[in-house]
C-alpha cells in the first residue's frame, strides 16, 4: 500500500494501490493501473443534443454545467440550428468538453 500521505485539491487515491496521484493522471505512476475517468455522460450528452435538434436547443449545454452558452443556445434557437449541428458533431467525434474542461466518458 501507499505511505500516509494526505492529498490536495488536484489529488486523488489510486483505485488499485491506493497512492496518491494526480486527478488528472490516466495511469498510476506507481501501478501502472488505468484509473476511471470522470466526467459526465457521452451517450447522455448526445441524446441530450439529439432532443434540442428537435425542440429544447442547448439542453446539453445545460446538462455539461456551461449554462450560459446553453440559455444563447436555448434563446436563439441553437444558433438557427448550426451551434446545435456543431455540437452534435463535437460529441461524435469525441471532442466535446464539459465546463471544466473534462472530455466525456463514454
Amino acid at each position: 500500500m501507499s505511505e500516509n500521505h494526505a492529498k490536495g485539491a488536484d489529488e486523488k487515491f489510486c483505485e488499485s494501490c491506493g497512492s496518491v496521484i494526480k486527478k488528472q493522471a490516466e495511469l498510476c505512476p506507481q501501478c501502472g493501473v488505468r484509473q476511471k475517468l470522470e466526467g459526465k455522460n457521452w451517450t447522455a450528452t448526445l441524446l441530450f443534443c439529439l432532443l434540442g435538434i428537435i425542440m429544447l436547443n442547448g439542453v446539453q449545454r445545460f446538462y455539461t454545467g456551461n449554462w450560459i452558452i446553453g440559455l444563447i443556445q436555448l434563446l436563439t434557437l441553437g444558433g438557427l440550428g448550426i451551434w446545435q449541428l456543431i455540437d452534435l458533431i463535437l460529441i461524435i467525434a469525441g471532442a466535446y468538453r464539459d465546463a471544466r474542461g473534462r472530455l466525456l466518458v463514454k
